[in-house]
């Protein structure tokens, strides 16, 4: 005898569309959630697009009627993807809190501020606050599958990389002292220790915009001195965070499924709970 399939547990605030709502919204292992970010991924680029051809003032002059009703469409578009995340998942205050969240808001924002405000004194105002919206720009790290792999690769070479930078930090101050006894009093731009430690800066990382150079024979030495050392610092951090990339492209996981409670992603494959909060991930009874 078959025994009856159990109902899912859900919390007493959730409802199965609210989970299929969630699922789309914010994972892209089914269909329709793919669809719906590619959706959402154009639309972004459109809006970042139109905020660039709104800065050329001749564009801006010609097509001014078209471009407020493209950026009205775009933002009520948003504002209704905003609405609908705080609404799938079931804190909307910790996702309103939290860096994607601040970015929604920020995203749409400004064209309703702008709208209030009136009179040729704020029209400064307006454009600033209408230049937020390329924070846009940054909800594309949302479908971006390799951002999370890269942070932790970043996080996982913090401490080595601030070693290394304070290694820099005490190698130019020393250089830029050197700099100064050789040049201090002969050339005008080694006035002082500060300026001498600028241009090793500027030096040693290989930019050498060329504004402070040295004019002795001593000072060219050690100027080539630095050039060649450059290069050499410049490997250091780029094998660190390589290293780091390959350790973690070892335990690196396709899996978009996002935690209803808590909105951190980054689960292994075969995960029943939510390694950050613990809350069961996709109750087995109820099938998407």
């Amino acid at each position: 005898m078959n025994k009856p399939k159990r109902k899912p547990q859900y919390p007493p605030h959730s409802k199965p569309y609210r989970e299929r709502l969630h699922e789309i919204i914010f994972e892209a292992d089914t269909p329709i959630g793919k669809v719906f970010d590619i959706t959402l991924l154009v639309l972004i680029v459109l809006s970042i697009l139109l905020v660039m051809l709104e800065s050329i003032d001749t564009f801006n002059d010609r097509y001014r009627d078209a471009l407020i009703v493209a950026e009205w469409v775009l933002t009520v578009i948003f504002t209704i993807e905003y609405i609908l995340r705080l609404y799938s998942v079931y804190h909307p205050w910790k996702y309103a809190r939290s860096f994607f969240g601040i970015v929604d808001l920020l995203a749409i924002l400004p064209t309703y501020i702008a709208y209030f405000f009136g009179g040729a004194q704020a029209f400064l105002v307006i454009r600033a606050l209408r230049l937020m919206r390329i924070y846009r720009i940054i909800k594309l790290g949302q479908f971006i599958s390799e951002d999370r792999y890269i942070a932790a690769t970043l996080r996982a070479s913090l401490n080595k990389i601030t070693v290394f930078l304070f290694f820099v930090s005490i190698l130019v101050t020393i250089l830029g002292a050197i700099m100064y006894l050789i040049e201090g009093g002969r050339n005008d731009g080694f006035s002082n220790i500060p300026q001498s430690i600028y241009w090793a800066i500027v030096t040693l990382t290989t930019v050498g915009y060329g504004d402070i150079t040295p004019i002795t024979a001593i000072g060219k030495m050690l100027s080539a001195v630095v050039m060649v050392l450059g290069y050499a610092i410049i490997a250091v951090p780029t094998g660190i965070v390589t290293g780091e990339l390959i350790k973690q492209s070892r335990e690196k996981s396709s899996n978009t499924q996002a935690c209803r409670y808590c909105g951190q992603e980054g689960h292994d494959d075969d995960a029943v709970h939510c390694k950050y909060c613990g809350h069961i991930l996709n109750d087995p009874a109820y099938d998407v």
